[in-house]
């Protein structure tokens, strides 16, 4: 399928500063973010910024914090003016806008979600998810009606008489998800959106995410600071160090294949089977048994589960063998000589042994 580029950012900075433009020319010829802060007093939030987020995909921004993730995100409607560079929204430089087409993208084409959820304390549940079609002047009855469907959708149906102080963190959190969706635009920016939730809501709350983008496919740049998020999220992963981009791409590639020792810090801990995907490990299968199928898109500890759990040495000149089966979300499992190699990495191999087959008793 052609990907079609639904935002794309060229050449992108911003210096905090009173005089940023003057200060620019230093940042362009390689001056760091604590030589321009000790010597011209300038912050350096984002340095040529160069990234393309696809139509219907979740583009992911993470890093740590001070590395300029949220300030990249503010600079796609420009509630943050860039020092330099271009930020294309359909083809069209955000930055050419007047005031009242500026405001008509905002209102049409862009909806946010806020980490601290940002609800209007005096107005109900319906009131709020509503916010986005009472500002572009719908009648009352149409936005009570698409605003009670997106709260049914995100499981807030009963709810909409309550107001926010009567709910949980994630409850109002889901009510920020359905005010976005009320206002049917078609790029969702999503702030650390889920990070003052607690882990089981979080969870919860990503779930809900992925199961709402198969079937409403968004173009959504979510923001955060947790790699185990950004890994179960992103159909395209940007990762940032002091305002510039270090490595960007498929999760699964740079997990695998980390190109730089920033980021290889990142992922040395992470719990590789858990975020690894069967598709990342898949060879071609021509002949031997099928032990089973599984979904390409699970993850190598489900995989493991199927196997019986037996992850002994894997035994010398035996690869990992797998196929796709009739629908590419699937793969076949096989065994030669009743092992399987899985190379988790170069420092993680594993294998995957299949019981022995119980044997007829001796008559």
């Amino acid at each position: 399928m052609t990907q079609t580029t639904k935002v794309s950012l060229r050449g992108l900075y911003k210096i905090f500063g009173n005089d940023d433009k003057s200060v620019l020319p230093h940042v362009k010829a390689g001056m760091g973010k604590e030589e321009l802060l000790t010597t011209h007093k300038h912050v350096l939030g984002l340095r040529d910024i160069n990234v393309e987020m696809q139509s219907g995909e979740i583009t992911v921004v993470m890093g740590l914090s001070g590395s300029g993730k949220s300030t990249l995100i503010r600079h796609l409607n420009r509630l943050i003016e860039p020092t330099d560079g271009e930020i294309l929204v359909d083809g069209v430089d955000v930055m050419n806008l007047s005031t009242t087409d500026l405001r008509q993208m905002r209102q049409n084409k862009m909806s946010m979600v806020f980490q601290k959820f940002a609800l209007l304390p005096h107005r109900t549940v319906l009131q709020n998810a509503a916010m986005a079609l009472d500002i572009k002047g719908l009648p009352t009855e149409e936005q009570e009606q698409e605003a009670k469907n997106w709260l049914a959708r995100v499981g807030l149906g009963g709810f909409e008489n309550h107001y926010p102080a009567q709910l949980s963190g994630g409850m109002q959190q889901r009510v920020g998800i359905a005010r976005a969706l009320t206002s049917n635009s078609d790029i969702m920016l999503m702030d650390e959106a889920f990070s003052a939730l607690d882990p089981l809501i979080r969870t919860d709350m990503q779930d809900l995410l992925l199961e709402l983008q198969v079937e409403l496919k968004k173009t959504i740049i979510f923001i955060t600071h947790d790699l185990d998020e950004a890994l179960k999220l992103a159909d395209h992963l940007v990762i940032l160090k002091d305002g510039a981009v270090v490595q960007q791409g498929e999760p699964q590639g740079i997990l695998m294949n980390p190109t730089d020792p920033y980021i290889e810090d990142f992922v040395s801990d992470i719990n590789r089977a858990r975020v690894l995907r069967v598709r990342s490990v898949m060879q071609p299968l021509s002949e031997g048994q099928f032990a089973g199928d599984v979904q390409a898109n699970d993850n190598l500890e489900s995989l493991i589960a199927a196997s019986g759990g037996d992850t002994a040495p894997a035994l010398p000149g035996l690869g990992w063998q797998q196929q796709t089966r009739r629908h590419p979300r699937y793969a076949r499992f096989g065994q030669s000589s009743g092992a399987a190699r899985l190379q988790l990495g170069s420092r993680h191999p594993l294998s995957l042994k299949r019981p022995p087959a119980p044997q007829a008793p001796a008559r």
